[in-house]
């Protein structure tokens, strides 16, 4: 069991989730030299051998990094995520928008300009983040316990009646805001 301090994120604005493939292009292989391409990362042009292309842009193979961990994506893999004006490699964008980018409560999309609350990898909508029993919102700072990926309030928890007799005071973990997104 968890007890958790129940803490608020935020997330940028943005348009919607983009998964974009990430392709390997050898700019030489026709043995004749193209046109030099502008970089979308640092606007520069592309004179190296290899390039990538995603989001239907260019790329210099250091230029498309992802936003939170500055990893270089062509070396992770053939996939990024663009969302918020952000490009993600794919830990962080499941680290900040969950695995489907839905509400792990009602299962609809959360707007990537909306705050957010998350648990144990989950994310919720603000409203959506609420005791299983009483149906209260938990609010940034509230102890929560988060037990089979089911969130319970202090006084709903259960078996909450049985434990206080048996066990010490709870100590709970903290949980800092999460106002920066990387």
């Amino acid at each position: 069991m968890f007890v958790l301090v129940a803490a608020v994120g935020h997330v940028p604005l943005v348009t919607g989730p983009l998964r974009a493939h990430i392709g390997m292009v050898n700019s030489q292989a026709s043995g004749v030299a193209p046109a030099p391409r502008a970089c979308a990362g640092c606007g520069g042009k592309i004179a190296d051998r290899f390039l990538l292309f995603s989001m239907e842009r260019y790329w210099h193979t250091r230029c498309l990094k992802c936003s939170c961990c500055q990893a270089q994506l062509g070396d992770i893999g053939t996939t990024c995520y663009s969302k918020g004006g952000m490009i993600l490699c794919r830990s962080d964008y499941i680290r900040l928008f969950g695995h489907s980018g839905a509400c792990s409560a009602c299962g609809q999309s959360i707007p990537a300009n909306e705050m957010v609350m998350r648990a144990q990898g989950n994310v919720y909508h603000l409203k959506c983040f609420s005791c299983a029993t009483c149906r209260n919102r938990l609010m940034p700072g509230d102890r929560f316990h988060y037990i089979n990926s089911t969130i319970f309030c202090e006084h709903d928890r259960p078996g909450a009646v049985l434990l206080n007799s048996h066990l010490p005071p709870l100590q709970s973990s903290s949980v800092l805001a999460d106002q920066k997104v990387c």
